[in-house]
């Protein structure tokens, strides 16, 4: 299924076990191809499995991959561009959400390209407590390096002019929309 540019859907990020872990209530869809999807929203409802609801704070552009095995959100605050990279499944989408699976190990990138592993012992505790096979351990860890590469060589989607277009683009489709 696909969608068009400027249609609201949600993101459902899911654990192992297939229970729903984070709920974003709305996103606009900036971009389809046949390898990603690049999305934006701003002060949207974050629902957490918990229960739990709040509001992002600050524009994001989502970057969803059809082939790699993570998504990266990008946070335009007015100090730079913060990345917070989400180690997970390729997305999918059903016509409802993108949905991918949250593997626990995130990165969290300053403006500066400085950058923070983030939650190893969780991706440690869920190995064994949601039995991740060793070929979803392996996939993993060379998907860290993969990001982690990109990261330091500021490849796409690390590059402020990308974000910026997207940005601007999802200010363009808010105004029309």
């Amino acid at each position: 299924m696909g969608v068009s540019i400027g249609d609201t859907v949600q993101i459902h990020s899911y654990k192992h076990n297939k229970t729903i872990h984070r709920i974003w209530k709305q996103t606009k869809v900036l971009q389809q191809t046949s390898s990603m999807l690049v999305a934006g929203n701003n002060h949207t409802k974050v629902i957490e499995v918990t229960g739990r609801k709040w509001l992002t704070k600050e524009p994001a552009i989502c970057f969803f991959f059809k082939d790699l095995w993570f998504n990266v959100i990008a946070m335009v605050k007015k100090s730079g561009i913060y990345y917070y990279c989400n180690l997970s499944s390729p997305y999918v989408f059903d016509g409802e959400a993108i949905k991918y699976i949250d593997y626990d190990l995130d990165i969290r990138v300053n403006p500066d390209m400085s950058y923070t592993i983030l939650d190893e012992n969780e991706f440690q505790e869920h190995c064994k407590k949601m039995n991740y096979d060793e070929k979803i351990i392996f996939i993993i860890r060379e998907s860290k390096n993969e990001l982690i590469k990109k990261i330091e060589n500021q490849e796409f989607p690390f590059q402020k002019d990308d974000v910026s277009r997207y940005y601007q683009n999802f200010r363009n489709i808010k105004k029309w929309k």
